[in-house]
């Protein structure tokens, strides 16, 4: 009998994701990424804030099927699905699973195994529960964006990198998989509350941990890694680009110094005193040549500068082309799938999912075949 062909860790592992915008579906992405067999379930009409279909890469990799929540038979081709899946993905607020009849007991209740992942800003409990909110707001909370920007103008919106998708989608696919392996293990599903709170919190550990040992001001810029050390920060280049610092050890800032070209500034390092003279020197200095200029200087070097590139210039960077760090599918340029695996290596099998193009598909596959009625 052959073997059937891997195209990842995952390769095997059954996802259902109901359909939503944000983190859910980068998470769904992620799993599709790393092999498994992701099912999203799209409602009629899509849902708010999509993009088109056909550019949503957070659908690549993905098999769809449309179903209404709303219309009789609809919760019960999802718990049609749940029985024969490993791992459900939701992102509604509390308690709307449970009155469309696909909560966490519902979905259970046909299958013991499953792991049901729950993606939400606040969480399942508390008093913001309810509240409807977005990545900034989530937080805004946790102190994290109260570090961010300059101390004299307001903090700075990160896109939605740090609440969405660093501490909402990726501790979402960390708790969703660790439930897998316990109930591999055990037999014995569970629900995994991945609150966007509690994620981004988690990723300041290490702060908190400098907070309390003194080493740690809280306030913007004022510190070693949020922009209050001078070779620690991006500088602004003659032809409007930046460069990027990142020169914390004595020996990589004595490189920087030396290509930089600047001399007297040695024991500057560690006296924060000298800190404003140091960064207008810096400052000053790479405002003489263009960035590309700078790039060539520090090149090979372990002073640790880099251009700060944009979005359509990043997948032109040598050493992530050499990578295939960005890669193209369906005339889409995308970030290729992450980590890398020496034994069942990822890759982007197929465009974004259309929404209902794999409903006789999935039918078939997962041996559903009430998904196609109304549709034949």
């Amino acid at each position: 009998m052959a073997k059937t062909p891997e195209h990842g860790p995952l390769t095997g592992v059954r996802v259902v994701e109901l359909a939503g915008i944000g983190p859910g579906p980068f998470a769904a992405m992620l799993l599709a990424d790393l092999g498994a067999d992701v099912v999203r379930v799209d409602r009629p009409g899509g849902p708010g804030l999509a993009i088109d279909p056909a550019y949503d890469v957070t659908n690549r990799n993905k098999r769809s099927v449309i179903v209404d929540l709303k219309a009789p038979d609809g919760p019960a081709r999802v718990l049609d699905l749940a029985a024969r899946a490993d791992i459900l993905i939701e992102g509604y607020r509390p308690g709307v699973a449970e009155r469309l009849g696909i909560g966490p007991d519902a979905c259970r209740s046909r299958n013991p195994r499953l792991v049901y992942g729950r993606m939400t800003g606040w969480g399942q409990d508390g008093p913001l529960a309810q509240r409807a909110g977005h990545d900034i707001a989530y937080i805004a909370l946790t102190g994290t964006l109260g570090m961010i920007g300059a101390p004299d103008e307001p903090p700075p919106a990160p896109a939605n990198l740090l609440g969405d998708y660093a501490g909402g989608s990726l501790y979402l696919v960390v708790g969703v998989l660790a439930a897998l392996h316990h109930a591999r293990a055990t037999g014995a599903g569970q629900v995994v509350d991945a609150a966007i709170v509690d994620g981004t919190a988690h990723l300041s550990a290490m702060i908190h941990g400098m907070l309390a040992a003194g080493g740690w001001q809280d306030r913007r810029a004022a510190n070693l890694l949020d922009g209050g050390c001078p070779y620690y920060g991006t500088y602004e280049t003659a032809d409007g680009g930046y460069m990027a610092v990142g020169a914390l050890e004595p020996q990589f800032y004595d490189a920087f110094l030396d290509l930089l070209g600047l001399e007297g500034y040695a024991d500057a390092r560690r006296d924060w005193t000298r800190w404003g003279d140091l960064r207008a020197a810096v400052t000053a200095r790479f405002r003489t040549r263009t960035r590309a200029e700078w790039t060539a200087v520090f090149a090979g070097s372990d002073a640790c500068v880099a251009p700060v590139l944009s979005l359509t210039e990043a997948p032109h960077d040598p050493h992530l082309a050499a990578r295939g760090t960005f890669t193209d599918h369906g005339g889409i340029t995308q970030p290729a799938p992450a980590p890398r695996f020496s034994a069942t290596p990822t890759a982007v099998r197929t465009g974004p999912a259309r929404p209902g193009a794999d409903t006789a598909d999935v039918a078939r596959d997962w041996d559903v075949p009430d998904l196609m009625k109304g549709l034949e």
